[in-house]
């Protein structure tokens, strides 16, 4: 059998490309759940042992165009690096062979992904009609995060205030709720926002989490009561509003936003490579089709651009940004996009190494911590270089649970140990800087 370089074989290759070409012009079957479209699909996790399983590694998924759950890019598949992907059925009848003929061991995470999509939600009742009636412990669609910002913002105006800082490339608004007593005077602010990338339904989930508690605790616990008194929280609950409602209603594994590209059939840009620091450097592809692409220049997505314009005009106000996003089970800040160490270092550092301690002390869930560039990977042009560089100076990214036996598809039954975990590393932060750091 004639191989490709790397040890890919040909026949089996041609075999693949010609039962995905079959696939793809059959239109897209709607109905619940996705219309089954992941039945059979796998998520296989392989470590490669050394360069050359590395670099067939790269071979392959690029040969087969896989959907890469961790790493974010190709590029970044190494020796010793945890590499999940999805496998489409047809492709895995392709992809694990040719694993097994370069002897590259692997483990097959979730063997039927839609049967996983299934379980994420179970049979719960999905009420939406009134805020007593609102479930924390379940995801929910755009229209509902929408409605229940809509019904926070009437019902408890002595603490909330929601306003729009725009619209999203299909026109959509993008809401922000400001939590906090109400001051004429001048506050500091915490800047949170969740749902950059469309398929991690934790960070949402989180973001609802932590307004609820905020409000429910407001009266009996002091450190919550001293955190609303002294500061703003400024909470974005979906930043990629198109993405995510595309999550729900068209493919559950879909990450960038919406945008269309006049010159390719592919849509979206990665919204956390967007940001105009080292834009489309390493760890960002030119590409439209792929999930790193970062645009076809800085805030060329209306989502960005309107954060972008609100946070350089509360520079000043803003001391705190945290990002929401999974999986990995990380707590990140500056740099991503190099190797270098930032100025202000040990109070960043120690403040990151209390909240991963408050983290654990609930139910022993280990966070790693540290710089993005040497934690996770080297990246450029993402939201939290750019809230750092544009002086903001507690700039964190979490990655949430779990470290991928489930993935995307963090089951319901676990956001509310999740949400509780998290709750206790955010509000360390946050009373780290009101002690403030020299």
């Amino acid at each position: 059998m004639k191989l490709l370089r790397g040890g890919l074989p040909a026949l089996l290759l041609l075999s693949w490309l010609l039962s995905w070409e079959a696939e793809t012009v059959e239109p897209l079957r709607r109905g619940a759940l996705y219309g089954n479209r992941y039945a059979g699909d796998k998520v296989i996790r392989i470590v490669p042992q050394n360069e050359k399983e590395a670099e067939t590694l790269k071979i392959i998924s690029q040969q087969l165009q896989v959907d890469l759950w961790q790493p974010g890019s190709i590029s970044y598949i190494s020796k010793g690096s945890v590499t999940d992907v999805r496998v489409s059925r047809n492709n895995s009848q392709v992809f694990l062979p040719c694993l097994q003929q370069a002897n590259i061991q692997y483990t097959v995470l979730i063997s039927d992904l839609q049967k996983a999509v299934e379980n994420q939600s179970g049979s719960r009742s999905r009420n939406r009609r009134s805020l007593q009636e609102y479930s924390y412990e379940i995801y929910h669609s755009l229209e509902e995060i929408q409605d229940w910002m809509y019904q926070l913002n009437t019902t408890h105006s002595d603490l909330i205030h929601m306003f729009c800082v725009g619209k999203s490339y299909e026109g959509r608004p993008l809401n922000v709720l400001r939590l906090g007593k109400r001051s004429w005077g001048y506050k500091k602010a915490v800047w949170i926002d969740c749902g950059i990338h469309a398929r991690e339904w934790i960070g949402p989930a989180f973001c609802q989490w932590f307004v609820k508690e905020a409000l429910q605790t407001y009266q009996s616990d002091p450190a919550m009561r001293r955190m609303l008194n002294q500061l703003y929280f400024y909470i974005m609950p979906i930043f990629n509003v198109d993405g995510y409602h595309f999550s729900w209603t068209h493919d559950r594994f879909w990450r960038k936003t919406r945008s269309k590209n006049s010159r390719f059939h592919c849509h979206g840009v990665d919204a956390n490579r967007n940001w105009k620091v080292k834009w489309c450097d390493e760890g960002a592809s030119l590409h439209p089709c792929d999930d790193t692409y970062c645009g076809p220049f800085p805030e060329s997505e209306p989502e960005v651009k309107a954060v972008a314009h609100f946070l350089r005009k509360h520079r000043k106000q803003i001391k705190v940004y945290l990002s929401f996003h999974a999986y990995a089970q990380m707590l990140l800040y500056p740099y991503s996009y190099k190797y270098a160490t930032i100025p202000n270092f040990s109070c960043v550092e120690s403040a990151a190494f209390n909240a991963v301690n408050a983290l654990q002390s609930v139910y022993g869930i280990r966070y790693r911590y540290g710089p993005a560039s040497s934690t996770l990977y080297v990246s450029s042009g993402s939201s939290m270089d750019w809230a750092y560089k544009n002086g903001i100076p507690y700039a964190f990214a979490f990655e949430l649970r779990d470290t991928g036996h489930f993935g995307f598809l963090l089951p319901e039954a676990l956001i509310k140990p999740t949400c509780t975990e998290t709750m206790l590393a955010v509000k360390n932060i946050t009373l780290h800087l009101l002690k403030k750091c020299h």
